[in-house]
């Protein structure tokens, strides 16, 4: 390819990162600019991350390196649709890639599912990772509390309110969501999953550190501890399954511990109904026992218990949002394609459009495999510049500027970046997050 590239990426979290990345290194005549609604990079690892995993944010130093290449810019606080139009940006690209993940709830269809005290597990963790659009209060008022799932968001919920406040005080966690936890009476936090032991979706890593708080006992109650032919296949054929299986099968047989709190993991429990009204909001929850059908799936045995919970965090998966002008399929929440190439309502190429990552395959998978998800897409633009129309200029900057947007950059990010470390070195922190969006911005656009 002789002629230069030029590739807008919408969204700056791993899947954008990585595919900026990836392009840059496949085409050395390649730029890449990545917007992002936020003022900050790095998305669900800053956004959706719990503060007490270090070791996942780590990555953020993979992408730090990406992001310092001469080649790739970053635009924050650009909102795609409203800040600029997908039509403007045919301007000032050859290509878009939409990388903008998923960031909301899936819904979960059940009565009382609307009530007070109903929660989506995505909003409880935007709250606790300081999202600057989400408000900066949480009613943490019940005693025990149920958290439907069993992945990872699931067990980063039920850790985060099951732990206390101090116990968190070590992380990046801003000042308001310490308050908030630390006036929290919980008692007990139980984790309801659909299927059994075999199908927990939460990776051994995740799970062993639900039993790492010196506050909080982790009870694996026997009552559907039970495998099926499909079970043991998956045990047989997976290591990390094996290795979950073992760890909660050690957990359910060893003798109380007796600390302040506890957290309960519930197998083959569905939810049917919360329960309570819009006065006194959530007064409890119904399960329904299920029972293997062979397979590894579950089928109702029309048995069902009343727990006694004052909340409920639904953390059944993520879904992704419609994005401006651009075809979506709200069944599955993703963008139709063929291989990252966007397809039309009829199912035709949308000429110089791609996607990546969530919002092209949906919510499933670790961060590493964005990297695979990116390098399919990348492949397809590639194999596409012959057909691609040449930006007619490489001035997005002076339209934001135009416009009145007040965008943040890569230089930016560092000064908000430095400050934040800045303001927790006092106190032995490795940072503390600055969460209202006119403070970031004001922070990092300082001349």
């Amino acid at each position: 390819m002789d002629r230069p590239l030029r590739v807008a990426v919408i969204g700056a979290g791993p899947a954008g990162i990585y595919a900026a990345d990836i392009l840059t290194k496949a085409a050395p005549n390649a730029t890449v600019d990545i917007l992002d609604r936020l003022p900050t990079p790095y998305g669900l690892i800053r956004y959706g991350v719990a503060p007490d995993h270090p070791r996942i944010k780590e990555i953020i130093t993979a992408l730090h390196h990406v992001l310092e290449s001469p080649r790739i810019r970053f635009i924050g606080n650009v909102d795609y649709g409203v800040d600029v139009k997908p039509e403007e940006l045919d301007r000032f690209y050859d290509a878009t890639i939409i990388a903008t993940g998923a960031d909301k709830d899936r819904e979960l269809d059940i009565p009382g599912i609307d009530l007070p005290g109903s929660f989506g597990g995505a909003d409880f963790v935007s709250w606790y990772d300081g999202h600057p659009d989400v408000p900066r209060e949480w009613p943490l008022t019940a005693t025990k509390v149920a958290v439907l799932g069993a992945g990872n968001v699931a067990a980063d919920v039920a850790r985060v309110l099951a732990k206390t406040a101090d116990e968190l005080l070590v992380t990046e966690i801003p000042d308001n969501v310490y308050q908030g936890l630390r006036q929290s009476p919980v008692t007990d936090v139980h984790v309801f999953s659909r299927r059994g032991p075999g199908q927990i979706k939460i990776t051994p890593m995740e799970l062993r550190e639900l039993d790492e708080s010196p506050n909080v006992e982790v009870i694996v109650h026997p009552e559907g501890m039970e495998f099926d032919e499909g079970s043991l296949e998956l045990i047989r054929s997976k290591r990390s399954v094996k290795m979950c299986v073992d760890i909660l099968q050690n957990w359910c047989a060893r003798d109380p511990r007796d600390k302040q709190r506890r957290l309960h993991l519930h197998f083959l429990q569905a939810p049917v109904e919360i329960q309570g009204d819009v006065e006194t909001g959530v007064t409890g929850l119904r399960t329904e026992t299920q029972e293997l059908t062979g397979d590894g799936w579950v089928r109702g045995t029309g048995e069902f218990i009343d727990w006694d919970v004052q909340a409920v965090y639904r953390a059944i998966g993520y879904l992704s949002k419609p994005i401006a002008d651009l075809p979506f399929d709200p069944a599955t929440g993703t963008i139709p394609h063929e291989a990252g190439r966007v397809l039309d309502l009829d199912g035709e190429r949308v000429p110089g459009l791609y996607a990546t990552g969530w919002i092209k395959r949906g919510p499933v998978g670790l961060i590493g495999h964005t990297k695979k998800d990116a390098a399919e897409t990348v492949a397809s633009l590639l194999a596409d510049v012959d057909q691609l129309r040449p930006a007619e200029s490489d001035d997005v900057l002076g339209h934001l500027d135009r416009r009145g947007v007040g965008y943040t950059t890569w230089d930016g990010w560092k000064r908000l970046d430095a400050h934040e470390i800045e303001l927790g070195t006092p106190h032995g922190r490795k940072r503390v997050k600055v969460v209202p969006r006119h403070e970031m911005i004001e922070i990092s656009r300082r001349a």
